[in-house]
């Protein structure tokens, strides 16, 4: 069977029950589930001191599993980054590691992309994805079959409708992104992928439309959207409004982006802090076209 390990190398796991029916539905659908010692660890709202999660980081890169999944997400990979060791991440790439998350993850996987150009996977990770209870509405199938393609080398596209206005758009370049958020607190720093005509998706959770828009000019005025074939954005979930918006909303914050950059920006990803939730390769060279509203992406 395939091997597949947790690890916590950012937020803590807050209900272990949902890490238990995860690890038991991943090893329903044929993987071989091992969690990292420290998984489960706790310092105030991390899964243990940074020292522990690095060492579990390393521990998993060095072990080199087929797959290693975060638990969560959250927050606390920023204070390992310059401190991880990219060329043992890198090895274990090589050695047949698929590094899969999103969210926090995003620091990891732009931080390998930028200092060894490895590739990893935006997808699922074990808690709120496979750790659901059925209460909450339990396992996603497209998320479920999506990744479980993905890491059986089964899939080689995904596809997804989009807003009208794009038909006949092609593009090729690498697949890059993922949280905005974390992409904004990243520009500038040494673990900042230098990508020119890729492809940029990008996603978010619990950020008002303002805060998005935000993030969005902070890559614009960078010179980052426009360096670019394409920017795909996935779902920005979670947010209130409020009585000061009078009508702006996501809608409005597009609109912005597209009358501030030629770079084409297209909505309706089906990734972010949402069920469904595709499973993408990141870093590798992808091909983009678009059949009236169907947006294909292939590899």
């Amino acid at each position: 069977m395939t091997l597949l390990t947790l690890f916590s190398p950012a937020g803590v796991v807050a209900q272990p029950a949902a890490l238990t029916r995860a690890t038991r539905r991943l090893r329903a659908l044929g993987f071989d589930v091992a969690v990292d010692a420290d998984a489960r660890a706790r310092r105030q709202r991390f899964a243990g001191d940074d020292d522990s999660r690095l060492a579990a980081l390393h521990r998993v890169a060095l072990a080199a599993p087929a797959i290693a999944m975060a638990t969560r997400g959250g927050y606390g990979l920023t204070r390992l980054l310059d401190r991880i060791d990219w060329a043992l991440l890198a090895r274990s790439v090589d050695n047949g590691t698929r590094w899969v998350g999103h969210s926090d993850l995003t620091a990891l996987q732009l931080g390998l992309l930028a200092h060894t150009g490895a590739e990893s996977w935006a997808g699922p990770m074990a808690l709120d994805d496979f750790g659901r209870s059925d209460e909450a509405g339990g396992v996603d199938e497209v998320t479920r079959d999506c990744f479980r393609e993905a890491m059986g080398g089964e899939l080689e596209a995904v596809g997804f409708r989009t807003e009208p206005g794009f038909d006949g758009l092609a593009a090729s370049g690498k697949l890059w992104g993922g949280n905005l958020s974390m992409l904004c607190s990243m520009l500038g720093t040494a673990h900042w992928p230098q990508v020119r005509g890729g492809i940029l998706f990008l996603e978010d959770v619990g950020e008002h439309p303002y805060r998005v828009e935000r993030g969005l000019l902070q890559l614009h005025q960078a010179g980052v959207l426009a360096g670019q074939k394409a920017v795909v954005l996935g779902a920005f979930s979670g947010w209130k409004a409020s009585p000061l918006d009078r009508g702006y909303g996501l809608k409005a914050v597009v609109a912005m982006l597209r009358a501030s950059t030629p770079t084409p920006v297209l909505t309706g990803l089906p990734f972010g802090h949402v069920h469904p939730k595709l499973t993408l390769p990141v870093g590798r060279k992808v091909q983009l076209v678009v059949q009236g509203r169907d947006v294909l992406i292939g590899w």
